[in-house]
């Protein structure tokens, strides 16, 4: 697959079909610019901004490159008029919809020019996405880190049943974090890539270092996905996390879930540190992330791994 022959490539005017996925406390302007710099294309995650806050990290992405670059934003978020109103004023060109009906907001950026891209973690999701006019899909399966679906179907049993079901681009998500799980992929039939936990932990990630450290050190089925009767979401298994299963296990009303999960946990363990209290949220592949990087450095990492792979792959089917 050559960058500039692909569809996502060529949607987004970008050199790779890499995405680095829109994280809460972690895909600040530093990230989403780093990424686009390098070819790949950069979100902005909206949904742990204000609306000014958003604002100033749109305008220093600009500054920082004249890359494409794009704005996640969270559909349930609360006031998501005065996001999108910020959407339209600085002009921003590619919106990433999640966590939503994507028929309530995607008429409106199309009529302003927006590219738009909805997540969606089943096929009906998937169909329903594109019926309602957007330029592509990410399918995410569940070994997503943040919020994900509740019919728990992992990403490579996902990802070609949503391509055999719409015609626009498909964009995996969800335990991709290498070069091997991109060529994966693509033979799944994934037009790009959508990489989060991996970027999660970059120097440029807004996420506090003991977070990055944290994940670093993580093994194999130390996070799980709970909190189902509220909003599944794919944490580490911390001491906040042994609360919440100890809660659900004697039958707590989503009320008193909704207690014990407060407001700003995500942001008391990702943003500023806190690994025993806060909610870390991440996905499944993190245990095979073990250090620190930039994010050029990530990208060239895993697209080299991916080119050396394919090479590898079609020297062997000649040979056959």
């Amino acid at each position: 697959m050559m960058p500039n022959l692909n569809p996502v490539s060529q949607l987004f005017g970008i050199s790779f079909p890499i995405i680095q996925a829109g994280m809460v406390w972690c895909s600040g302007w530093r990230l989403a610019s780093a990424v686009s710099q390098a070819g790949g294309l950069g979100l902005i995650g909206a949904g742990s901004m204000y609306p000014e806050v958003l604002r100033e990290h749109i305008q220093k992405c600009k500054q920082a490159s004249a890359k494409p670059f794009g704005v996640n934003i969270p559909l349930l978020y609360p006031e998501i008029e005065k996001l999108m109103a910020v959407i339209e004023e600085e002009k921003v060109r590619i919106v990433f919809t999640s966590a939503g009906n994507p028929e309530l907001w995607t008429g409106f950026l199309k009529a302003r020019d927006v590219t738009v891209v909805h997540v969606a973690s089943s096929v009906k999701f998937a169909k329903k996405a594109q019926q309602a006019g957007v330029d592509a899909v990410v399918a995410e399966g569940f070994e997503a880190g943040g919020h994900n679906g509740r019919e728990e179907t992992t990403t490579f049993v996902l990802l070609p049943m949503v391509r055999e079901s719409v015609s626009i681009p498909v964009i995996a998500a969800g335990g991709i974090a290498s070069g091997r799980a991109i060529l994966a992929a693509e033979v799944l039939g994934a037009d790009g890539f959508q990489i989060g936990s991996r970027f999660a932990v970059s120097e440029e990630s807004s996420a506090h270092g003991n977070f990055k450290r944290c994940v670093t050190e993580l093994k194999e089925g130390d996070t799980i996905l709970t909190l189902k009767q509220l909003t599944p979401v794919r944490m580490v298994k911390n001491k906040f996390f042994q609360t919440i299963e100890e809660a659900e296990l004697r039958g707590a009303s989503k009320n008193e879930l909704q207690q014990l999960l407060g407001k700003g946990r995500a942001r008391s363990g990702i943003f500023e540190g806190n690994i025993d209290d806060g909610e870390l949220e991440i996905g499944q592949v993190s245990s095979t992330i073990k250090k620190i990087q930039p994010a050029s450095e990530i990208m060239l990492e895993m697209w080299r791994e991916y080119q050396a792979l394919k090479k590898k792959m079609c020297h062997e089917i000649r040979k056959d």
